[in-house]
């Protein structure tokens, strides 16, 4: 038997679309993987389709992160954080309750962080002691998020710096049926760094993650590449937004992210019917 795997992309508010995904699946009890992977705003709505919680995800986008607790540049201007993920990740646990008990009966569950000494990226399995700190970690915004979250003896920031797609991970542990959820359509392609100078300057301290932000793009168009035109021995089966999918990174218009969430269903609904288990 291929092993299969299932990789959600991150991308702040754009997560909106994995999330509409995911609650298709739920609705079906469509979840015919043996692992999965996330990376940032991915990280989280997995945590929701793995605890078999639907609207979790949907809930906290639109009801918690619209909040200015959570996205605030005044306060970021005053030195404080732009994007507050630790408090979201507090505030969603406190109004929507998860089913730890479901989430950790689950296939195995991996976020992607980025280790701020070699600018690399790891892949923690999340555990019952250690989730809050990998979400926070995987999520953490380098600037925008002022904490660096430390776990396992290393330090760490936002998955996506070092690797926003994992596809390439997922075929190195033996998956061969892979799907992703990307949060761009497919079109997408990441623009390189006009002024690496100034990230180099920026992050004088962490030159590797310096480093990683400068060839992220490079790095991610790979991962694109691999995705669509992947090893002969591999299956990559893709979700992707529509060409008209308007929500962004900071995206707060409440309109927008409903059609983005619809969208997010239909697109699960299409994958499934296209897909036999």
């Amino acid at each position: 038997m291929k092993k299969r795997a299932l990789i959600v992309e991150g991308g702040a508010m754009r997560g909106i679309f994995a999330s509409g995904v995911l609650d298709a699946f739920m609705d079906k009890a469509f979840l015919p993987y043996d692992f999965a992977i996330g990376v940032s705003a991915g990280a989280s709505n997995l945590v929701g389709y793995l605890a078999n919680t639907p609207r979790r995800s949907f809930s906290i986008i639109t009801m918690i992160a619209t909040d200015k607790a959570f996205f605030n540049p005044m306060r970021f201007a005053k030195g404080g954080h732009l994007v507050d993920v630790k408090w979201l990740w507090d505030e969603s646990n406190r109004h929507f309750p998860l089913n730890c008990e479901a989430l950790f009966a689950n296939i195995p569950m991996y976020a992607a962080v980025t280790n701020i000494d070699t600018g690399h990226a790891d892949y923690y399995r999340v555990k019952p002691k250690s989730l809050a700190n990998i979400i926070e970690a995987t999520t953490a915004l380098p600037i925008a998020y002022r904490d660096t979250p430390c776990l396992a003896g290393g330090c760490y920031t936002d998955g996506g710096i070092a690797d926003s797609i994992p596809v390439r991970e997922a075929y190195r542990r033996g998956a061969r049926d892979i799907t992703v959820i990307l949060s761009h359509p497919l079109s997408y392609e990441k623009k390189a760094i006009t002024m690496p100078w100034l990230i180099k300057k920026l992050f004088s301290q962490h030159p590797n993650i310096a480093e990683s932000l400068i060839v992220r793009a490079s790095n991610y168009n790979q991962s694109l590449e691999f995705i669509k035109h992947p090893p002969k021995d591999a299956i990559i089966r893709v979700i992707a937004p529509p060409e008209n999918f308007a929500v962004k990174r900071l995206t707060m218009n409440k309109v927008t992210l409903n059609d983005g969430y619809q969208m997010g269903k239909q697109a699960g609904q299409g994958h499934m019917n296209n897909t036999h288990q």
